[in-house]
């Protein structure tokens, strides 16, 4: 008498091995989950104390640059400079001088002196009083500044920079002519004794010019 084998339908053998590679890759997933939980908490308590050291550092520096611009603008707002000092200084330093007390009076500015500057030593912008720019004549003590600088600084202050006030600032003097023709086309002038009240003293540009408290861009005179 022959035994019936049974045979086992193929798809069925198939499915088990599956079952079987699927089930393991399950438990080895979870084993390397379960090891990767167990290592964060093992670091969570270096990464706190990283992150914490990072936020330290971080506040650190910000306060660190905020202190030093608290000083830089005391230090700004007490700047005194003497016209002894100022005969002693040649022209860069000069301009930089002048940069430096705009900056004082509230008017951010920079020193944009050298070739083809187009009589636009330092230009400062201010929201409400505008641009303004500076001539620096920079002479020995009893020089004269005549009008043909009057006529160069007027010929590109408004055309060429868009400035709303021009400014010629010396540590000598004017001309009568100078100082005329400036006061009557738009042109403002800064002598050696404004100079003293501007640097020395510490007088503000504006009251110093008697400029507006809000400008509007300004048209100047056409020279007669």
């Amino acid at each position: 008498m022959r035994r019936l084998r049974v045979r086992r339908p193929r798809g069925v053998a198939e499915w088990s091995a599956a079952g079987v590679v699927g089930l393991a890759g399950l438990v080895l997933l979870a084993r390397m989950t379960a090891a990767a939980l167990t290592g964060l908490r093992a670091a969570w308590p270096a990464a706190v104390v990283l992150v914490l050291c990072a936020a330290v550092v971080m506040a650190w520096r910000v306060g660190r640059a905020a202190a030093r611009r608290q000083r830089d603008r005391r230090r700004q707002a007490d700047l005194r400079i003497t016209l002894a000092e100022i005969d002693a200084m040649d022209d860069r330093r000069f301009e930089y001088a002048l940069r430096d007390l705009l900056v004082r009076d509230g008017w951010p500015a920079r020193r944009v002196g050298g070739g083809g500057d187009q009589a636009a030593d330092v230009i400062g912008d201010h929201l409400q009083r505008g641009r303004i720019v500076i001539q620096a004549k920079h002479t020995r003590v009893g020089g004269k500044v005549g009008s043909s600088v009057m006529y160069t600084v007027k010929g590109t202050a408004r055309p060429v920079h868009k400035a709303e006030h021009a400014v010629v600032v010396t540590n000598g003097a004017f001309t009568r002519d100078a100082m005329t023709w400036g006061d009557r086309h738009g042109v403002h002038w800064i002598d050696r004794e404004r100079l003293r009240r501007w640097a020395e003293d510490g007088a503000a540009l504006p009251e110093l010019l008697g400029l507006p408290a809000r400008s509007r861009p300004v048209r100047f005179k056409r020279a007669a």
